[in-house]
């Protein structure tokens, strides 16, 4: 497909929300408009999310719940629409969360009735609180568990430091990636060569498993790995990860094939791509609805295509 303005899936996308509008221009034409980008906070999905805060600086009932309009998962939002990185409301609310919800070990806990941090919740937490410029000194523990909680396969798995594991797990190891990633991106420098080799490995991890099949049968790990609902809060999925390693820079590698084919096999002729059943929950607000052509999706797939396509068809 030709990527350009006049392209009808393109026009398409450039009638949606002004947060998809930035991001067409900024990650399909190389061209960062920042009138549109100050636009998210005071327009659609992003100024609906951000009248939903509350005086107190959280939304829902704080850090964790309920778990979609929680302060966590709200903010992952916002940064994923690319609100302004400054944005002064979000880093606030980033900083009351590194100031009352740390624990003994250095990592931010999913909730009051688990005393251990996660590994899930530290790995989402450091992609946007790096993205709104939380400051170093608070981002140093969260670096050192995280680091703690790596394991031998290259991944990381929630479950290492409060049941056992013995296998990293997607939904862990891509919610550890994005934030390494977001962090090298913002040019912090704590044990940041310790964390680009982790990332390394992290995308090692994922690539051994052809991004959805084991290693040892080559057979599918779960079905819900091909599916595309958006957002995608913890869950890992195929292009969720091409999304993740397009934006870290990951250079084309032979066993992305299979997720790329997954991909393309979801387009619909008119070459767009569904979004899949959210995951259940209340929502601040409906993005894209089940079953239709989404804009999130398709932005995202045209994203990993512009710039693993043209090796995938090689």
């Amino acid at each position: 497909m030709s990527i350009n303005p006049d392209n009808p899936v393109v026009s398409w996308l450039l009638e949606g929300d002004v947060a998809i509008q930035y991001q067409v221009w900024r990650d399909l034409f190389g061209q960062d408009r920042p009138g549109l980008r100050r636009r998210i906070g005071t327009e659609g999905w992003g100024a609906a999310i951000l009248s939903k805060r509350h005086q107190d600086g959280t939304w829902g009932e704080g850090f964790y719940q309920p778990k979609w309009t929680s302060s966590h998962y709200t903010l992952l939002d916002l940064k994923n629409l690319a609100l302004d990185p400054g944005h002064k409301l979000a880093g606030e609310s980033v900083d009351l969360i590194s100031h009352t919800e740390k624990r003994e070990d250095g990592g931010i806990g999913p909730g009051e009735t688990i005393s251990a941090s996660d590994a899930c919740v530290n790995g989402m937490f450091l992609n946007y609180a790096s993205y709104f410029g939380a400051a170093q000194s608070e981002l140093e523990s969260i670096v050192d568990f995280l680091i703690a909680q790596h394991m031998a396969d290259g991944g990381f798995n929630c479950r290492l430091n409060r049941s056992g594991a013995r296998h990293s797990s997607l939904h862990s190891t891509i919610s550890v990636l994005e934030g390494i990633t977001e962090y090298e991106r913002r040019g912090y420098d704590y044990r940041v060569d310790e964390l680009s080799r982790i990332a390394r490995r992290c995308v090692g991890f994922i690539l051994v498993h052809r991004l959805f099949r084991s290693d040892r049968t080559g057979e599918v790990i779960k079905p819900e790995f091909l599916k595309l609902p958006y957002p995608w809060r913890w869950k890992y999925n195929i292009l969720r990860a091409l999304d993740c390693f397009a934006a870290a820079g990951v250079a084309w590698d032979a066993r992305m094939q299979d997720g790329i084919e997954a991909l393309m096999a979801r387009c619909r002729p008119d070459g767009r791509w569904p979004t899949n059943a959210a995951h259940p929950g209340t929502v601040h607000v409906v993005m894209d609805p089940a079953r239709q052509p989404g804009r999130w999706n398709t932005l995202m797939a045209l994203r990993v295509l512009s710039r693993y396509g043209k090796h995938a068809e090689g």
